[in-house]
């Protein structure tokens, strides 16, 4: 009987050596194809700006009008650049409705805004209102609803159901792989937990999927690349801490649930409009919270205790702040609009300082930079923000004695290993060891080192799966943000183009800082993989950012907010 049951153990040490030496191979030619299904189809639609009135000029001339939110003025940057000197660089913003209703507002120029001889802040537009902007007299002529539909119409069509549905079908491969090699390889203790984290991740998304085909949504590119990188995230944490695999799950599903409340918010411009008060006093709830209450861990108060979970609220801020930053309906380019904003961006970081939450400070102050250049289009408002940091950055290093820290280790790890170098040096003897394709699930030793699945976790994927896959997880994060870029130009409205860079800047932040933190190119900040570090906050706070670059998608059928009109009996044409 012993006899038997050592042959039996040996034959199974010998199938799962065999098994994880195909599965080195397998994961990232999977992931490859899988990348290049997903990722394709987001560059390469039909990009053409969508023309949604004309403004017809007394000299007979007419300007076309390509997004719901147009400024006009005499600045080069002006949406309609009129080059006479009685209008102002910014003197007005012409701003269209869901309901196709126009509205004409003054930003603030020194000669006023005139509707039929009067003058106004804001007002509604008819079609035959004369409008008269610096001395400069003009109307407005909306498309008919028949021009309209058959504008949707011409939009790129979403992926296939076949081709999304391929797609899905390769990614329960993978995942159905890997979840084989933890079993093969892995402690049975930890069975129940892996099967279940893995097990729901394949649950959520074909439910998700199903509900998409119920409402006719055919676009899955941008949530199958998400749920990728959740599947690499619960990799690492069924390898490092595979008894939080559940929790990691239930963090994924309420960012789900965000991200289809959020889609749903997106829908409609002025709904939006309205949830951005809430969304903008929310932002500075949870710091004042987390300063007020929350708990110092290694140096910073960003962590708030309750029950016994640990949660970081300022990940929900930065949902929050991209939410306010984008809303730029009504006065879009009034000083006081842009005056507000600054204060409550210099709010936000300052109760980030106060904790010692510098790395989340530093991409809150990043997000602010895109803002800032997507509504005013200035380089010089850009530099002169760049400079305020600067100075804020060294006021920083001398009262943050944590943050001097690792500045004085950044590119000097190798002169401390043992301390202040030793996450770092360890990880890159790790990368190293795991070459091109890795030493398999459980099979190397980073996942002994302090925050293996969360701040260094893109060490544990390239040491158990190889660097070409861990390089293919960063690429899936730089192909959505290469998407929103593509989309902005064409965006029916600013808020979804702000919007959806704004948080695309944010995911792309955040990965460079935490992967070049691991690898001692940048300062090590502690901030997390979006969708692949462990930590239930930062999952739902990375799924809501998602809304926004889902938001932005403007194929048919593709996108929450973009819905296609019908045509109603007897339109104009």
């Amino acid at each position: 009987m012993e006899a038997f049951l050592s042959t039996l153990s040996a034959d199974r040490e010998l199938l799962a050596a065999e098994y994880i030496g195909f599965l080195r191979l397998a994961v990232p030619v999977l992931t490859l194809l899988l990348l290049l299904r997903c990722i394709l189809p987001l560059l390469t639609f039909r990009r053409e700006p969508e023309i949604w009135a004309w403004l017809n000029m007394i000299d007979g001339s007419q300007i076309p009008i390509t997004h719901w939110e147009t400024v006009i003025g005499r600045s080069k940057t002006s949406d309609v650049a009129i080059d006479v000197s009685t209008v102002s660089r910014n003197h007005a913003v012409l701003t269209r409705y869901d309901d196709g209703s126009w509205t004409i507002s003054d930003a603030g120029s020194k000669g006023g805004t005139f509707v039929n001889d009067r003058q106004i802040q804001i007002c509604a537009l008819k079609p035959r209102d004369r409008i008269n902007i610096g001395g400069v007299e003009m109307n407005l002529q909306p498309i008919t609803q028949r021009q309209e539909v058959r504008q949707a119409q011409l939009r790129t069509k979403a992926a296939s159901g076949w081709d999304t549905l391929t797609n899905l079908m390769l990614l329960t491969l993978l995942q159905c792989m890997m979840l084989m090699g933890f079993l093969l390889k892995g402690n049975q203790e930890d069975f129940i937990s892996i099967l279940q984290g893995f097990g729901g991740i394949m649950l959520c998304q074909w439910l998700l999927y199903i509900f998409y085909c119920m409402i006719s949504r055919k676009s899955f590119e941008v949530e199958t690349i998400a749920f990728f990188l959740c599947t690499m995230g619960m990799a690492a944490i069924s390898t490092v801490k595979p008894g939080e695999a559940v929790k990691q799950l239930c963090a994924m599903i309420l960012g789900v649930v965000l991200f289809l409340i959020l889609g749903w918010s997106l829908r409609d411009l002025e709904r939006a409009k309205k949830i951005r008060y809430l969304a903008t006093v929310a932002g500075v709830g949870f710091l004042v919270i987390t300063l007020l209450f929350g708990t110092e861990i290694y140096g910073a108060k960003n962590w708030l205790i309750i029950g016994g979970m640990s949660l970081q609220p300022s990940e929900l801020s930065k949902v929050c702040f991209v939410f306010a930053g984008a809303s730029t309906m009504d006065r879009i380019m009034t000083k006081r609009n842009l005056i507000l904003f600054i204060a409550y961006s210099v709010l936000i970081c300052g109760l980030l300082a106060l904790m010692n939450d510098f790395g989340t400070a530093l991409i809150f102050f990043c997000a602010f930079l895109v803002i800032a250049y997507l509504r005013s289009g200035s380089m010089g408002t850009v530099a002169l923000a760049i400079t305020a940091l600067g100075f804020a950055g060294v006021i920083a290093l001398k009262i943050a004695p944590h943050a001097l820290q690792r500045f004085a280790t950044w590119r000097h790890i190798w002169e401390d290993p043992q301390v202040g170098g030793y996450q770092q040096t360890r990880t890159l003897m790790c990368i190293a060891s795991g070459g091109l394709f890795g030493l398999g699930p459980e099979g190397g030793m980073l996942q002994h080192v302090f925050a293996a699945d969360s701040d260094i976790v893109f060490g544990t994927i390239s040491e158990e799966w190889g660097l070409l896959t861990a390089v293919m997880t960063v690429l899936c994060i730089a192909g959505l943000a290469m998407f929103v870029i593509r989309t902005a130009r064409v965006a029916r409205s600013s808020f979804y183009s702000i919007g959806g860079c704004t948080a695309a800047a944010v995911l792309v932040i955040q990965t460079i800082l935490n992967c070049l933190g691991t690898l001692d190119i940048l300062p090590f900040t502690g901030v997390t993989f979006p969708f692949v570090s462990n930590g239930g906050t930062s999952m739902i706070g990375a799924w809501g950012l998602l809304a926004f670059v889902k938001a932005a998608d403007t194929r048919q059928n593709a996108s929450f907010a973009v819905r296609l009109k019908k045509q109603k009996k007897g339109a104009e044409v």
